[in-house]
């Protein structure tokens, strides 16, 4: 059967992995498929993590925060290796119910505060650490809304464009198309916005630069899915410009090491 003849069933069964890089571990149903206890450390905030772009938004903030003097926001890194399963286990679980890195224990807190979803992680630690998330209404409005951008346009770069350009059983011209122009069409967004300005919210360097720049500014850069080329990335010369300043920054550079 070629591709062009696949008729959707009435009612879809999962009955056959459905190939690629994640086949083995992706399933339709959620809870855990066995039981594991976390390790905890005896830092103040526990990170279960892996070095995805939303796992380096973690690192690379929690690095900001310690450059700035924050040393409460010392951390313990345990890395969760999703190839393997490791995020459906008992423990995690329970911190996570969606089971997605990167999940945050603070135990600084009594009872302990679990956080799950990075963008929720970085506006969570912005607020107990004051620190990357502006002040005034119409400047945090702004930064929270770049920060809701990420996160919802990552699904359509990494969800869509990365699985079929990288990982998928095979090549498919339509949705690497599809995704290919709206990963475009994002890039563009970047590029128009930071040809006025030298971070993505006029108060300057925040959280949304620290969420979008695992994302895009490493794609930019040809750190992502080996995808610079086909995306023609050198010609948003803005977003390249961006991208590297954040790169050089020693925190971010700290951040990078120890989630990778």
């Amino acid at each position: 059967m070629s591709n062009n003849e696949y008729t959707p069933p009435k009612v879809w069964t999962w009955d056959k992995e459905s190939g690629g890089k994640w086949a083995s571990v992706n399933r339709p149903i959620a809870g855990p498929t066995h039981e594991k206890v976390l390790p905890v450390g005896d830092k103040p905030l526990q990170l279960y993590s892996l070095g995805t772009p939303n796992g380096v938004k973690i690192t690379v903030m929690l690095e900001e925060l310690l450059a700035l003097g924050k040393t409460d926001a010392a951390y313990d890194l345990h890395i969760i290796n999703i190839g393997e399963g490791e995020q459906f286990g008992s423990d995690f679980v329970k911190l996570n119910p969606n089971s997605k890195i990167p999940t945050l224990l603070d135990q600084s807190k009594t009872p302990s505060q679990a956080v799950f979803e990075s963008c929720a992680i970085l506006n969570y630690l912005a607020e107990k650490y004051g620190a990357f998330l502006p002040e005034s209404v119409a400047d945090r409005t702004e930064c929270i809304s770049w920060l809701f951008w990420q996160e919802s346009s990552a699904s359509f770069l990494g969800g869509g464009f990365g699985h079929f350009y990288s990982y998928a059983p095979y090549p498919m011209e339509y949705p690497i198309n599809r995704y290919a122009m709206e990963t475009k069409r994002q890039l563009d967004v970047l590029d128009r916005l930071l040809a006025d300005r030298e971070y993505m919210c006029a108060s300057g360097y925040s959280i949304a630069d620290i969420a979008i720049w695992p994302w895009y500014g490493r794609l930019a850069m040809g750190e992502l899915y080996g995808a610079a080329e086909f995306l023609d990335t050198a010609s948003y010369t803005n977003v390249i410009r961006w991208a590297e300043a954040i790169q050089a920054r020693e925190a971010v550079q700290k951040g990078l090491e120890s989630a990778l």
